[in-house]
């Protein structure tokens, strides 16, 4: 169950990633606010500025500059000058309220200094020779009365505050599992009835809780896929047996009438045409008896019950022999076969079954000589290439088109019509080709040949521990 795992760390990271986003927004949020606010937050800065600005006349009186004090009275900001020897109020404001003192003491000046004045949030500048005082309108600024911090909080400020977010991140996790967890204890079961599915025989889910309607939907899945593969499963048994059964069934009259017309063509006493015709009988029955073994063949690949014995093989001693055995067949050299491989590679190791494989290369040959009547010249050729062993057949003959090709590459039947004739050409010989390729866990693909003709290439897997990879060699045109 490695999807269950994967599924939780999804979820707390996603939960993770949600935290540090929401803190750092608050944090943006927060420098964002404090920046906007900056402009209004300089009380201290504005008292140092009138305090510097406030100017002595010569009647002994003061004045401010009109931009600063036009500032003040936007902002609904009063103000006044406190003498130092004194400590009465020299200058002021005109919207100077009521309640304020005009003479202060030292402790006076001491509390406006840290707090307020009849309510107004207060701030001071000092200038030459007394100390200037606005005073903020009363909502304005709240002012903390005793800003003291103790130095050892200072220095465990850091400490505090990873372990606050430590805290807060521990407590967010803890929220999201226990949030999700009734979600993921809903959720295991149904990931196993998918992994389940492709063996058709996934347990039965609860049709309750979160995912009640998934599990009804996956339920009704996997009954319909175990009632389509016990139907499947039918149809291919009963397929199969019927193969079988006809495939014996055939043979018993079939070697008769081939030994009867053997006897017919070999009589001396009857005519020419009647020998003549014997023989096209005989070779029509073998025709006949190559396709009722093709088919139980095919059939009994297709539904793995064709033993297979897997040995270490010299696939190149496996294409020279079959290639020999045509070699010595073709009486009349209508069909010469030319040996490609290169003279450096000795041993390409595969582990096939010897038969199979030996069947193969000769649908492959055979191939070649059904489709060219009047005779061609065949090409085979063993390479490695890229951890595999490449074996090649192909003629300089009639040759097929790209849309021929194709349909040999991809038809899902075993029928392939050939134009050329008004015979129907079963196309047996090069679907158990690419099956006997397959059970070896390897691929076979056909293509036009660099002479024109028709080419098929057979690619199998190489045993590693003997890999060897030759120069490259020359590939088919257009394949």
């Amino acid at each position: 169950m490695k999807s269950i795992p994967k599924l939780i760390r999804r979820f707390v990271g996603i939960g993770i990633l949600s935290a540090a986003l929401i803190l750092l927004l608050n944090i943006v949020l927060l420098g964002v606010y404090t920046f906007r606010q900056l402009p209004n937050a300089r009380p201290w800065k504005t008292a140092e500025e009138v305090a510097d600005k406030l100017q002595k006349t010569e009647g002994e009186s003061y004045v401010l500059p009109d931009d600063i004090a036009d500032e003040l009275e936007d902002s609904g900001v009063w103000a006044v000058f406190i003498d130092n020897n004194t400590g009465q109020v020299i200058w002021r404001t005109e919207n100077l309220p009521g309640s304020v003192p005009m003479s202060y003491t030292f402790s006076d000046i001491a509390g406006l200094t840290r707090g307020y004045i009849d309510g107004y949030p207060t701030f001071t500048g000092e200038g030459g020779n007394g100390l200037a005082v606005l005073g903020y309108p009363k909502d304005s600024f709240w002012k903390h009365m005793w800003p003291s911090w103790d130095y050892g909080l200072i220095e465990d400020l850091p400490k505090m505050f990873f372990s606050m977010l430590g805290a807060n991140v521990a407590l967010i996790f803890v929220i999201y599992v226990a949030a999700n967890s009734r979600l993921l204890k809903s959720v295991k079961p149904i990931v196993s009835a998918i992994q389940a599915l492709p063996s058709k025989e996934p347990e039965r889910l609860k049709e309750t809780g979160l995912m009640s309607e998934l599990a009804v939907s996956i339920n009704k899945t996997s009954d319909t896929l175990r009632s389509q593969s016990r139907q499947l499963r039918r149809k291919e048994t009963a397929r199969a047996n019927w193969i079988a059964g006809v495939s014996h069934d055939i043979r018993t009259p079939l070697s008769m009438v081939m030994g009867y017309a053997s006897q017919l063509e070999e009589d001396t006493t009857l005519p020419f045409a009647a020998r003549d015709k014997a023989a096209i009988i005989v070779k029509q029955s073998r025709r006949m008896k190559n396709l009722v073994n093709d088919l139980n063949l095919a059939s009994k690949l297709e539904y793995d019950m064709q033993p297979i014995r897997l040995k270490e093989e010299n696939m190149i001693a496996l294409a020279r022999q079959t290639a020999v055995d045509f070699m010595n067949m073709d009486h009349e050299g209508r069909y010469p076969i030319e040996w490609e491989t290169d003279e450096e590679l000795t041993n390409c190791p595969v582990d096939v079954d010897r038969d199979l494989i030996k069947r193969a290369l000769g649908n492959l040959i055979q191939n070649c000589i059904n489709h060219n009547e009047q005779g061609c010249r065949i090409y085979i050729r063993v390479a490695k290439e890229n951890g595999e062993c490449k074996v090649t057949v192909s003629d300089d003959g009639v040759g097929a088109d790209d849309e021929q090709i194709e349909k040999i590459n991809h038809a899902p039947h075993y029928m392939v019509c050939d134009g050329r004739t008004t015979e129907q050409r079963h196309g047996l010989g090069l679907l158990i080709v690419k099956q006997i390729a397959a059970v070896h866990q390897g691929t076979a693909m056909a293509g036009r040949s660099a002479q024109g003709g028709f080419l098929v290439e057979i690619r199998l897997p190489v045993k590693l521990d003997t890999l060897y990879i030759p120069p490259p060699y020359p590939s088919a045109e257009n394949f």
